[in-house]
C-alpha cells in the first residue's frame, strides 16, 4: 500500500514539474519583443562607427564596402528610393539589411573608387529602428580617396511652378553635371540629392568647380531625367562653385517631349495617326494606288494627324483587311519620309453626327449656341436650318452660323437669344459637311437662355503685365480650366461667370505663337511665364468682382486648404467666342476630335 502511495505522489509531482516548465515558457515566449510598460522609445538609431577609419580620407580605390555600425536593430525603407550616392558607384551587389534587422548597414560593390574624389551616401530617410520605426533623419556619411574630404555645398527649395496641390509622392531630385565641352544626360549627375516635403535640398560635399544644375521629378526613380515625361528646371549659366551657395531657387515646369512616331489606327472618316511630342507640321503621302483622293488635317503643335478618305469609294477594306501605308515626316529631316502602316479594315458603323457643345440645355447669357462633330467641318448649308423660339410653330428667327475659326470640329451660331426663353434649333440631315461625309441625321437641339441674375462678373487691373499675349484662366483645385480669355494688356473682365470660388492663373505667350512652351532642358529652352495668384477669387451672383493683380508681388498661393467648390453644372462652360483656347502639352480630349485645347497643366 505504501509502495501505491509512493508511486502516486512520484507521477503528481512529475506532471507538476513538467506543468513548471511549460508555464515558464510560455511566459518567456509572452516577453519576447517590446517590453510592457515604460516610455515609449522616440530616439532614432545612433550611429556608432564605420570600417572605414574617423579620419575618412586616404581611402584605399580598391575597398569594395561601406559598413555601418548601430546602437540598435535598423530597417532600410525603400532603399533603391531614399540612397543616393555622389558620385555615383555603379555595380551595386549588395544592401543589408534587406528583410530582416541587423545593428549594421552594408553595402558592397565591384567599381573601383576614382581618384582624389569625395564619395557621399545619402541615406534621405531610409535608416529607421525596428520597434518603433524612428527615422534617422537625412543621414549622410562621406569620406575621400584623397587627402581632404570635400565640403563645399549648395542649398534651396525646388517648386512646382504649375501645380495647386502637392503630391501624394514627392519624387523631385536635384543634380550637378560637371562642365566639359560634351555632357550626357543620360547617365545619372555627378552629384544628387533628394529634395524634402518642404521643398528644401542640400548638396553637399562638393568639390569646388563649374556645374550644371537641373532639377525634376523622378518620376521612374532611374536618377536621370527622362525629357517630356518628367518635370524639369534649370540655369542656362553654369553654377560657379568656389564657396558654399545658399538660396539657389529653381522652380520645375512641364517639359517638352522629344517627336516619335507612335501608331496609326482606324477611327470614323479614315485613319488617325498619333505621335508623342508636337510637332510643328506633319507632311503624309500616302503609298497606296487605291488610296489617290485623301485629306490631312493637322493643328500646328498637335500630336494627332487625321487622314481622311472615301474608304467605299476607293474599295479599301471593304470585304477584308488591307495592309495600307503611309509615308510621313514629322519634321526631323524634312527631305525624308518615313514609313508608317496599319492593317485596315472598313468599319460600316462609322458615320458623321452633330451634337450639342454648350455643357447641357442651359445657354450662359450672351453666349452663342455651340455644334461639335465628330469629322472635321468644311462647309455648311445653313438655308434649310430652322430656328423659332419654343412653342411658336410659325414663325422662324434670324440667325447666323459659321464653322469656329479656332475649332474645325466646332459650329458657332449666334442669334438675338433673350434671357429666360427657350429655342428651338433644328439640323436636318446632309447640311453639315465634311470631306467625304455628310451629317447622316437631323437633330433637334432644346435649349433655355439662363437669367443674367444668375452670375457675376470679375475684372482684374495687371501692374506689370505682359507685353506679349497671355492666358488668363480661371480654374479649380483639379486644376480644370472653367473660364479662360487670351488676351493682351493690363485690364481683363469675365462679363459672364457662374458663382463660385476660383483660382487665377495666367501662362504667357512670350513668343506669340498661342501655344505655351514648355521647357526644352536640351536646347536650353526656359518654359513660358506663368503665374498664380496668390488668393482665389469668390463670384457672388449680380456681384462685380474687381481685383488687382501685380504680377511682381511674390506671395503664394495657399494651397494646403484647397477644396474649391465647383459651378452648379457639372460640365465647364466653353470660353467666349472672342477668346483663344491654346494647345498645351496635355493630350486634347476627343469628345469631339477637337484639334484645339486648353492648357490644362
Amino acid at each position: 500500500m505504501e509502495n501505491n502511495v509512493y508511486f502516486c505522489v512520484n507521477i503528481f509531482m512529475k506532471r507538476l514539474l513538467v506543468l513548471f516548465v511549460i508555464g515558464f515558457l510560455l511566459q518567456s515566449c509572452a516577453r519576447v519583443g517590446s517590453p510592457v510598460g515604460g516610455p515609449k522609445d522616440t530616439l532614432a538609431p545612433k550611429f556608432l562607427g564605420s570600417n572605414i577609419d574617423s579620419a575618412r580620407i586616404n581611402v584605399p580605390r580598391d575597398i569594395k564596402e561601406l559598413r555601418l555600425d548601430f546602437d540598435e536593430y535598423v530597417t532600410l525603407k525603400d532603399i533603391n528610393k531614399n540612397l543616393s550616392i555622389s558620385p555615383p558607384i555603379k555595380n551595386i551587389t549588395r544592401i543589408i539589411p534587406s528583410s530582416i534587422a541587423n545593428k549594421f548597414v552594408l553595402i558592397q560593390w565591384k567599381d573601383t573608387l576614382q581618384a582624389n574624389t569625395t564619395y557621399n551616401f545619402n541615406f534621405g530617410n531610409a535608416i529607421s529602428d525596428n520597434n518603433e520605426n524612428n527615422i534617422l533623419r537625412y543621414f549622410n556619411f562621406a569620406f575621400s580617396t584623397g587627402e581632404k574630404l570635400d565640403d563645399l555645398y549648395i542649398s534651396g527649395e525646388i517648386k512646382d511652378a504649375l501645380s495647386l496641390k502637392k503630391a501624394s509622392e514627392n519624387k523631385f531630385v536635384v543634380g550637378l553635371y560637371p562642365v566639359k565641352d560634351t555632357i550626357d544626360y543620360k547617365q545619372k549627375p555627378y552629384y544628387i540629392t533628394k529634395v524634402d516635403d518642404d521643398g528644401y535640398y542640400e548638396l553637399n560635399y562638393l568639390a569646388p568647380g563649374k556645374y550644371r544644375i537641373i532639377a525634376f521629378e523622378d518620376e521612374n526613380g532611374n536618377s536621370i531625367y527622362d525629357p517630356g515625361k518628367e518635370k524639369v528646371g534649370f540655369q542656362k549659366e553654369p553654377v560657379v562653385v568656389e564657396k558654399s551657395i545658399s538660396g539657389l531657387n529653381v522652380k520645375l515646369y512641364p517639359s517638352k517631349k522629344p517627336v516619335k512616331y507612335l501608331e496609326m489606327k482606324e477611327v470614323p472618316g479614315g485613319v488617325l495617326m498619333t505621335f508623342e511630342g508636337r510637332p510643328d507640321s506633319v507632311r503624309v503621302q500616302s503609298q497606296n494606288e487605291k488610296l489617290t483622293d485623301y485629306k490631312v488635317t493637322h493643328a500646328p503643335k498637335s500630336d494627332s494627324v487625321r487622314i481622311w478618305f472615301d474608304a467605299v469609294k476607293s474599295n479599301l477594306g471593304q470585304t477584308t483587311v488591307e495592309n495600307v501605308k503611309f509615308g510621313y515626316n514629322a519634321g526631323v529631316k524634312k527631305d525624308t519620309l518615313y514609313n508608317a502602316s496599319l492593317f485596315y479594315r472598313y468599319n460600316t458603323k462609322n458615320a458623321m453626327d452633330i451634337n450639342s457643345d454648350n455643357g447641357g440645355g442651359m445657354l450662359a447669357p450672351k453666349e452663342n449656341f455651340k455644334i461639335s462633330s465628330n469629322y472635321y467641318i468644311n462647309k455648311l448649308s445653313t438655308d434649310k436650318w430652322i430656328f423659332k423660339a419654343a412653342g411658336d410653330s410659325l414663325n422662324t428667327l434670324p440667325f447666323t452660323a459659321r464653322i469656329s475659326e479656332t475649332n474645325p470640329y466646332q459650329i458657332i451660331v449666334n442669334a438675338d437669344f433673350v434671357s429666360g426663353k427657350k429655342y428651338q434649333l433644328t439640323v436636318p440631315k446632309e447640311t453639315v459637311s465634311s470631306f467625304y461625309a455628310k451629317n447622316y441625321q437631323s437633330k433637334r437641339f432644346d435649349f433655355e437662355v439662363d437669367k443674367v441674375e444668375n452670375y457675376g462678373s470679375l475684372t482684374f487691373k495687371l501692374e506689370n503685365a505682359p507685353t506679349s499675349s497671355y492666358w488668363i484662366q480661371l480654374v479649380d483645385s483639379s486644376e480644370k480650366v472653367l473660364y479662360q480669355k487670351y488676351t493682351k494688356g493690363t485690364d481683363v473682365k469675365f462679363d459672364i461667370l457662374k458663382p463660385a470660388e476660383y483660382i487665377v492663373r495666367i501662362l504667357v505667350d512670350n513668343n506669340e505663337n498661342k501655344y505655351w512652351d514648355e521647357a526644352d532642358f536640351q536646347n536650353d529652352i526656359f518654359a513660358e511665364d506663368s503665374y498664380i495668384y496668390y488668393k482665389t477669387v469668390i463670384v457672388r451672383p449680380l456681384w462685380d468682382s474687381n481685383e488687382k493683380w501685380d504680377l511682381k508681388d511674390t506671395r503664394v498661393l495657399d494651397t494646403s486648404k484647397l477644396d474649391t467648390p465647383k459651378p452648379n453644372n457639372s460640365t465647364a462652360p466653353t470660353p467666349s467666342s472672342n477668346s483663344v483656347t491654346p494647345n498645351t502639352g496635355t493630350r486634347p480630349e476627343l469628345k469631339s476630335d477637337r484639334t484645339l485645347i486648353k492648357p490644362t497643366r
